[in-house]
């Protein structure tokens, strides 16, 4: 268990190179500091990359940020009428 001052990454979202972009870039103007993970794959070889799945370019956020960064995501899974398989 991680004590409570400490601050580590969270993934907040899974998917393939453009989902992922366009959430980071929704993330920045909430002022939520993210960073993308595996997003070269995204771009090598973007027929392996499917949301959740191996390969898939994942946003991480600050612990601190997780629940507004979550309400970010939640909101944009919404508008696109992505099923959110974290509820």
């Amino acid at each position: 268990m991680k004590p409570d001052n400490e601050i580590y990454p969270v993934e907040v979202f899974d998917g393939n190179d453009w989902e992922a972009s366009m959430v980071k870039s929704l993330l920045n103007n909430a002022e939520i500091d993210a960073f993308l993970k595996d997003e070269r794959m995204g771009v090598l070889a973007p027929w392996n990359i499917v949301g959740g799945g191996a390969g898939a370019v994942k946003i991480f956020v600050s612990n601190v940020d997780y629940e507004r960064a979550k309400e970010v995501v939640d909101d944009y899974l919404k508008a696109e009428g992505i099923p959110n398989t974290d509820e």
